[in-house]
């Protein structure tokens, strides 16, 4: 009886010392997440902990975010960091509110972007906005082909737009492989009316009945996704005049390619 008395209490020490030891691993990094010694004696609106801009870039951007704060109201800050980071410490050394926007380039991430955004900025530029600009300038690929300040000075440029003509339905700018999705999808739009638009009859010219029935389809391929996208990121008409051309020639090759012929007859004896 003794003995199961002292396994039992063992028991209960063990399962203490375990519970102990994962709070206080729990509680470790929380402190790692508050560390307001990282941060600068001085005021700076660009804390560069992870040294991803070069001394001039910083001076220049950190004179831009105030001259556009001054301007406009809308508070941008800059914080990059790698291994250590001071964490929430960053709201009361920026004093960040509701019109503050706080970009932080993370270099241990898959993206290197995150964005905390006030609620009035929110109103402003909503979540599809943001996910965009983090999916087109933080992805690895962007970084690596422009490097990773470039990531952080276009996307900052991207906001400021959108802030300074009061909000933007998507990123500003058409990166050429978005540009040649929505060329794809006009061609395949243009396909899909020519197919279509084959006459069934033989007095008959156009198969106007065919078109206006499929016309959800190739409307869709062509306005939403093929000039959509491109009207609503730049006001430039070189990609228009091309998907427009692209729809053209796909819907006239394929109203103009020969409908394959029935097998032959057979012959009988």
């Amino acid at each position: 009886m003794l003995q199961h008395v002292r396994r039992w209490f063992c028991q209960i020490g063990l399962v203490m010392v375990l519970v102990s030891l994962c709070w206080l691993g729990a509680i470790a990094p929380a402190h790692s997440f508050n560390n307001p010694e990282l941060l600068p004696a001085e005021p700076t609106n660009v804390v560069d902990l992870a040294q991803i801009l070069t001394p001039v870039q910083k001076e220049r951007l950190d004179s831009e975010l105030a001259e556009f704060e001054a301007q406009t109201g809308w508070k941008l800050r800059v914080l990059t960091q790698y291994d250590r980071t001071p964490g929430l410490a960053v709201r009361d050394f920026w004093d960040l509110d509701d019109r503050s926007i706080l970009l932080v380039a993370d270099t241990r991430g898959g993206n290197l972007l995150n964005f905390n955004v006030g609620d009035t900025a929110y109103r402003v530029l909503q979540r599809t906005f943001w996910v965009e600009l983090q999916t087109r300038f933080g992805n690895q690929y962007f970084v690596r082909d422009n490097g990773e300040d470039q990531a952080i000075l276009q996307s900052l440029h991207a906001i400021e737009t959108c802030l300074a003509q009061g909000g933007c339905r998507a990123v500003p700018g058409l990166p050429q492989e978005q540009w040649i999705l929505t060329l794809a999808t006009s061609i395949f739009g243009g396909i899909i009316l020519g197919f279509v638009a084959r006459p069934r009859r033989a007095d008959q010219k156009v198969a106007w009945k065919w078109i206006l029935l499929f016309s959800p389809l190739w409307g869709m391929l062509f306005f939403a996704f093929g000039l959509g996208p491109v009207l609503v990121r730049t006001q430039e008409w070189l990609p228009v005049l091309r998907n427009v051309a692209g729809f053209a020639l796909g819907a006239i090759v394929a109203f103009l390619i020969p409908a394959p012929s029935g097998p032959p007859p057979v012959l009988e004896e």
